[in-house]
């Protein structure tokens, strides 16, 4: 199984708390390796697009259950 498969799963996972510490802690990540790629410390730039794209898939994970939600009500 893929990590991108395992990290939705995990994602599908948890409930909308924890999804939205989970965005904030990968904003926090995103804003280091910016940080460092701004001052020539970071090695592999492929990991901001990565990171950037783990943050959209949560706040869109968050974004259809916080939807289901609305719907159940």
């Amino acid at each position: 199984m893929s990590k991108i498969t395992e990290s939705r799963k995990n994602l599908h996972a948890k409930d909308a708390a924890a999804l939205q510490t989970e965005v904030k802690e990968l904003q926090k990540a995103h804003f280091g390796l910016r940080m460092q790629k701004g001052t020539q410390q970071l090695n592999n730039v492929a990991t901001l697009r990565s990171t950037r794209r783990d943050i959209a898939r949560a706040k869109t994970i968050l974004v259809q259950k916080q939807r289901a939600e609305q719907a159940a009500k």
